[in-house]
């Protein structure tokens, strides 16, 4: 076998990897976008996102300006959103109901009236996030899609794949998320630890490390072995700044929905309004992450 052979025949391979992964994600995505559509089950809802999110990476990595598979990349973008925001609501209305039934469980009735008030508002929204996911989807992972699909896999696929090096794409990510370590080590050593352009910073940093354990397990197959761990190390990263995320996500819905709208008393709202802060403040405080200037000693029997 010549020289010449033996290179195509590791490009005709490497292809191969990559189209069978790629293929492996669009059935899934395709399968859980049909059943998502029957009774909007959560973990269709979940898991026709997820698989949408790790083609978006991949296609991310092949073509990161979107000139060879531009259409079909925003197609799956748009029903990532779409899927994404009923998605968020399931999570957001599970865990006030978590905390309803804590409320309940306390005695402490205004508190569980005022998670009640925010389960309807939250629950009326998902209603409009279904009504335009129920609408769109099918086109964006129909008939259309499939066509686009089979026209990247017949044309610009091979020679993406010959050009990019998932591995180069892995170290330039590392690098992006280090320096908004760097940023963010920074805003949260001063004396503004806590203000909003911290906060987006460290909104930043998760979306990073999100995009690099996305790009450790989508892409696994392409990449080197020191890159193998990756995946579960950026888990816990994005795992920690989500909880704090996640807080501060439900205490701005609060915020947005207003205590009029939902119709709660001043001193009830206040209460749990700052409840919420606080819960937000210890997560930061005790995320392993980006050290926080003020976070309490272990010693200290402080929150």
């Amino acid at each position: 076998m010549t020289v010449d052979q033996l290179a195509k025949d590791k490009q005709t391979n490497k292809t191969r990897q990559w189209e069978q992964a790629m293929i492996k994600l669009y059935v899934n995505f395709r399968d859980y976008s049909k059943d998502a559509l029957k009774d909007f089950g959560e973990e269709d809802i979940h898991q026709a996102r997820v698989n949408s999110r790790k083609l978006l990476t991949l296609l991310s990595i092949l073509d990161p300006d979107h000139s060879a598979a531009g259409q079909l990349y925003f197609s799956f973008k748009k029903a990532q959103k779409r899927l994404g925001k009923v998605r968020d609501a399931d999570v957001l209305i599970e865990s006030f109901k978590e905390r309803r039934k804590v409320a309940k469980k306390d005695g402490d009735d205004k508190t569980a009236g005022l998670l009640k008030a925010v389960i309807k508002h939250q629950k009326d929204q998902r209603k409009k996030y279904r009504k335009k996911l129920e609408a769109e989807l099918p086109q964006l992972a129909g008939k259309e899609l499939d066509g686009l699909w089979n026209d990247f896999l017949a044309g610009p696929l091979e020679s993406l794949v010959l050009k990019k090096d998932a591995n180069v794409v892995m170290r330039e990510l590392e690098v992006a998320f280090d320096q908004k370590k760097k940023t963010c080590k920074a805003l949260f050593k001063g004396p503004d630890a806590v203000s909003d352009e911290a906060f987006e910073a460290l909104h930043d940093l998760r979306i990073a490390a999100k995009e690099l354990r996305y790009t450790a397990n989508a892409a696994s197959f392409a990449l080197n072995q020191k890159f193998h761990t990756h995946e579960e190390y950026y888990k816990n990263i994005q795992e920690q700044l989500g909880i704090i995320n996640d807080k501060r996500v439900w205490l701005d819905t609060l915020q947005s929905i207003g205590r009029d709208e939902l119709g709660v008393g001043k001193k009830t709202w206040s209460a749990f309004t700052d409840s919420l802060k606080n819960e937000v403040l210890e997560a930061l405080y005790h995320n392993e992450v980006v050290p926080v200037a003020g976070k309490p000693r272990a010693d200290s029997g402080e929150a």
